[in-house]
Parts: structure tokens; sequence; C-alpha cells
């Protein structure tokens, strides 16, 4: 069977049940889990269940462009590497700028000039040099802004793509977030193909409604076999609401990406 490791985020799955044992169930299960905001949880807590912890937000707040906003996104990220090792967790996240709590921009940037993008690059080959000092990978994520990120930079696929190929170093990746890719770009299974050199993790939920694979458009049994053809056998992390009950959203998030190897 294909050799990728399959994930799926606590904030998103067994929303009933405390955070705690959200990390706990998805453990038993078999999944890596990923988290967001460190800053809310009890890290301790949270190693002592002995899950295997994949992806965390990677600073607090800041953006990439702005001098004083990449400041900020550098220190954070540094208090983000210190809490990282308390989950021993091997990738951090970042995005364009800082979001809120709904997920928007907290400095809208409709506009991105040639001196933006040079700004952006530069604050994530600090970045780079952040994670290769502690060991670690930060993953730049895509995310839509038709939809759910209204205003926020650097937000398709194919600007991640193109900053993270401009800094290129193995301690910056994509975090290629493919709901988000195929309500701005769609064209999944090539998009993937051509990403892959610089991809950290892949995640995934469907269209319409950011829920489970098999609830919405997307085919991604298809993009799972593209995915094992091509070699990949990295992270793939659902990042999705379930449907209705959170053990089914498991088990067809499974099933989706589980392929006879190439």
């Amino acid at each position: 069977m294909s050799g990728f490791t399959l994930a799926a985020s606590a904030e998103m799955v067994f929303v009933d049940l405390p955070f705690e044992q959200r990390v706990r169930r998805l453990h038993e299960a078999g999944f890596e889990v990923e988290i967001w905001d460190w800053t809310t949880k009890d890290l301790p807590a949270l190693a002592a269940t002995g899950a295997r912890f994949g992806s965390m937000t990677g600073y607090v707040r800041g953006a990439l462009v702005d001098p004083d906003g990449a400041a900020e996104l550098l220190r954070t990220a540094e208090d983000s590497l210190a809490a990282a090792e308390v989950l021993d967790c091997p990738r951090l996240n970042v995005h364009g700028t800082g979001l809120d709590p709904q997920g928007l921009p907290v400095v809208p940037h409709e506009v991105v000039t040639g001196a933006d993008w040079l700004a952006a690059a530069r604050t994530l080959e600090r970045l780079a040099v952040l994670g290769e000092r502690h060991g670690r990978v930060f993953t730049l994520e895509n995310l839509n802004r038709a939809v759910d990120h209204p205003g926020v930079p650097f937000g398709a696929a194919e600007d991640t793509l193109a900053l993270v190929a401009a800094v290129d170093s193995p301690h910056l990746r994509l975090n290629l977030d493919l709901y988000h890719a195929q309500i701005g770009e769609g064209n999944l299974v090539e998009l993937c193909r051509r990403a892959l050199p610089y991809v950290g993790e892949i995640q995934v939920a469907d269209v319409p409604g950011r829920c489970e694979p098999g609830t919405g458009e997307i085919h991604y049994p298809r993009v799972a076999t593209a995915l094992a053809e091509a070699g990949y056998e990295g992270v793939i992390a659902m990042e999705a609401f379930a449907a209705a009950d959170p053990e089914l959203a498991l088990r067809r998030f499974r099933d989706a990406f589980t392929v006879p190897c190439p």
C-alpha cells in the first residue's frame, strides 16, 4: 500500500470533547495529530498522551512583508520553536500574514507589489535559518481568498510555491492545502506534481463545506493515486470538519488515501 503518513487536525474533529481527549482519540485511531494555536494548549498534558504531533502553528503574530510584522513573526517563531520542543513537533506552519480568530488577516493586504515579494522572501529566508538552527521545518500554507481568508497576501498555491522555491531550503517547505487550492485554482493533480519537490505536507478537505473527503466535489482517490505514482511518501493531513460522525469521517479519509503502491 502507499507509504503516506495520515494525520488529522484535533481542532476540527471530536469537537464535543475536551482537547486532550481529542488528541487521545486520534492517537488511538493511528493518526498523527495536528494543532493550531499552541498558546491556548496545556502542552505538557498533550505530550503526556503519547500522541505523535506532526504540525502546529509556527508563529503567534506577525507578517511576511512589513518590517515590524516580519520582526514580530520571527520573534514569535522563536517562541513557537520552544513550544515545538515540548511536543517534539517537526513542522511549524505559517501564513502570508497574521490571522484573527475568524481566519481573517489582522492587516488585509489586497495588492502585492514586487517589493512585497522580495520582502516576503527575505523574511522566509530568515525563518528557514531559524528552522535549521533548531532542527525543525517551517511550512508555508496556501489559503483561499474567495471564501475563508479574503485579503490574505500570497494566498494562492502558486504564490506559496514561488516563495518556497525562491528560498530553496529544506527547512522551509510547502503546506499544500488542497481544499484552499481547489477553491482558488483547481487542477489539483497537476498542482501536486509540480509542487512535490517543495512539499512538507499536504492537507485535505472537500469542497464545498470543508468536511472530510467524499462529501464534496473533489475526487480524492484520484489525487491519492497520482501522489503515490509520483512517489510521495509524506504526510497527508485531514484538516476538515466531520460532516456527521467523526469516526466515519476518519474512515472516509483513510479509505480515500489507501491506494496500492505503483
